[in-house]
């Protein structure tokens, strides 16, 4: 069975910083306490994170598995899905961003996350686990882009919208 879970949150930076801070995969070690190694091994047409892996801390345990990154019209938007894992047979997710009105350098972040596991775990354990991984998210994202660690002279420029 697939969970689920989902989180809004109020970050003080733009929507792109915030796009900007989440495409940068390979720096996710710097600011995800979980993430241990992340590598881009595909780009997209654009030059944009196609295809990633990434080496986890995952229930006192090591955990490697590869997502695929996706980008539809809304280009403030990217979803991923699980390729392969060693402890996951299930992984889509997507961050979506979005001004707040009225409050310019405000961004309503969405982050929602499916999971489905290959090992059998309590519901208990796995609604604590999901809080986990879901707050730990937003909170890091958070974090990195209030302190300036996204900031667009930091990063690439991997993406169109800034330019």
């Amino acid at each position: 069975m697939t969970d689920h879970a989902s989180q809004r949150i109020l970050v003080q930076a733009s929507p792109a910083e915030c796009f900007k801070a989440v495409m940068d995969v390979e720096s996710y070690p710097e600011w995800i306490d979980d993430i241990k190694e992340a590598k881009v091994i595909a780009f997209d047409d654009e030059g944009r994170t196609g295809d990633a892996t990434f080496r986890s801390a995952a229930m006192g345990r090591s955990s490697s598995y590869t997502l695929r990154y996706s980008y539809g019209s809304n280009p403030l938007r990217v979803a991923w899905r699980l390729l392969e894992g060693d402890i996951m047979r299930r992984m889509d997710g997507e961050y979506e961003f979005v001004a707040v009105e009225g409050e310019p350098g405000v961004s309503q972040v969405h982050y929602h996350l499916e999971v489905d596991l290959l090992v059998r775990l309590p519901g208990f354990v796995k609604r604590r686990l999901e809080a986990k991984i879901v707050h730990s998210a937003v909170d890091d994202l958070k974090s990195r882009v209030e302190s300036g660690g996204s900031s667009p002279e930091s990063l690439d420029s991997q993406s169109p919208l800034i330019t």
